[in-house]
């Protein structure tokens, strides 16, 4: 029985993803915190990560995923707000806010976590927040390394540019590798 680490997310068209390289260079200038910067080829909004699976019940949870988002139109998301989780004084991740959109986002994450409790998988706890993760301060940061970042994030300003209309989920393997995560589409299924 293949096991295959899996998540559903929303692909990001080229022009957000450059949006997001130009976004990383300024970053990576300013800072000298030890971060891993993720690829920007890579960056993709994660509706819901399933960690390790079954192979065989990628079928089931492409039907899950159809069911889930049926009346649900497409839809537009722009790139929001800088941020930093969990705060600018601790920083781990660095990440792009989304707007537009969002309530339908929402409602269809929504969706998509109760859709795939039948098949054993759990629903989320934490509320739902739509970002975009452009990098992860690596666990040598000292204190004010972190603060320094979270000081240099918050005094960046955003483009007002990258927007993408919403128009397919996808089911994603992850296979984790020395130079970074290799993502691959199992299967799309399109919002009509």
């Amino acid at each position: 029985m293949e096991e295959i680490r899996s998540f559903i997310a929303i692909e990001l068209p080229p022009e957000m993803k450059l949006t997001l390289a130009r976004l990383q260079n300024r970053l990576k200038s300013g800072s000298r915190a030890p971060v891993k910067w993720v690829d920007p080829e890579s960056v993709h909004l994660t509706l819901k990560f399933l960690g390790n699976i079954n192979a065989e019940l990628t079928g089931r949870i492409t039907a899950a995923l159809e069911e889930s988002s049926r009346g649900i139109h497409p839809f537009s998301l722009k790139i929001g707000g800088l941020g930093v989780f969990p705060s600018a004084g601790r920083v781990r991740v660095v990440w792009v806010g989304l707007t537009g959109e969002t309530e339908k986002l929402g409602q269809l994450q929504k969706r998509i976590d109760d859709g795939l409790a039948p098949l054993g998988f759990k629903g989320e706890l934490r509320p739902f927040a739509p970002h975009l993760t452009l990098a992860r301060v690596r666990e040598q940061a000292g204190p004010d390394e972190r603060q320094a970042l979270g000081r240099l994030v918050a005094g960046t300003a955003m483009e007002a540019s990258g927007s993408t209309n919403v128009n397919a989920l996808h089911l994603m393997r992850s296979q984790l590798t020395r130079s970074g995560p290799i993502y691959t589409q199992i299967s799309s299924v399109i919002l009509k």
